[in-house]
């Protein structure tokens, strides 16, 4: 028991004082990618906000938790199909993200370095999403039906220079491959119901939702004797 305590309060310790960490905001915005309004994959729409920690855990790759908050939304009216235009559905949903994963830099990354420096870094991991199901009611509305938990796979590409020895700014585009088909309304069949809803769009993709935007951290901790993972 002893043994353990005190390893427990050696691992603490290499963390807290031997890690640089980073912590800031993030802010952009969404765009929906389904089976309502406009399938162009990149188009910043309703606005994203929240928070970014990360624990560098080498001069290549981070271990990164983020968490933000977002409206999703889309028309009809506003797609390139004549299809889609004639049907005219729209909808408005919302998420809550929460994303844990690896970030890789394509170059070498020492915040202690004293130079100014940057490089283009990828993401992925595992995201849980909190959002609420769909269905189209009798007046052919979308409308939402209840609160649901679902995940998704981001997928992010960015570029992030250092402002100062302290301060980090990032750009990023990431798009989350969600699993799920309802975050539209357009496969109701998910919704544990007795009613039966109608359903639409193709059946055979999942929908998606795109963040583009920057994030602001702060580092912090001592310079680290990073290791090989």
């Amino acid at each position: 028991m002893r043994y353990l305590i005190f390893s427990f309060i050696i691992l603490f310790t290499s963390l807290s004082l031997a890690q640089t960490f980073e912590i800031g905001p993030m802010l952009g915005a969404t765009n929906y990618i389904g089976d309502v309004g406009n399938t162009q994959y990149i188009a910043p729409k309703t606005l994203a906000a929240g928070g970014i920690f990360k624990w560098n855990r080498s001069t290549r790759h981070s271990f990164r938790f983020s968490l933000f908050h977002s409206k999703i939304k889309a028309n009809d009216a506003d797609a390139q199909e004549t299809r889609r235009k004639l049907r005219d559905y729209s909808f408005k949903n919302k998420i809550t993200e929460a994303s844990l994963g690896i970030e890789y830099t394509f170059w070498e990354w020492d915040l202690h370095n004293l130079e100014a420096q940057w490089t283009p870094y990828i993401y992925t991991g595992l995201t849980g999403i909190f959002t609420q199901d769909m269905f189209v009611d009798r007046r052919n509305k979308i409308i939402p039906e209840d609160n649901k938990f679902t995940s998704a796979i981001p997928m992010v590409l960015g570029v992030k220079g250092t402002l100062s020895t302290k301060w980090i700014l990032a750009f990023e585009i990431g798009a989350r491959y969600t699993f799920t088909d309802n975050l539209d309304g357009s496969n109701p069949e998910e919704i544990d119901a007795e009613d039966v809803y109608p359903s639409f769009g193709s059946a055979n993709s999942n929908d998606w939702y795109v963040f583009t935007g920057i994030t602001l951290t702060y580092s912090f901790g001592r310079k680290p004797c990073y290791c090989k993972f």
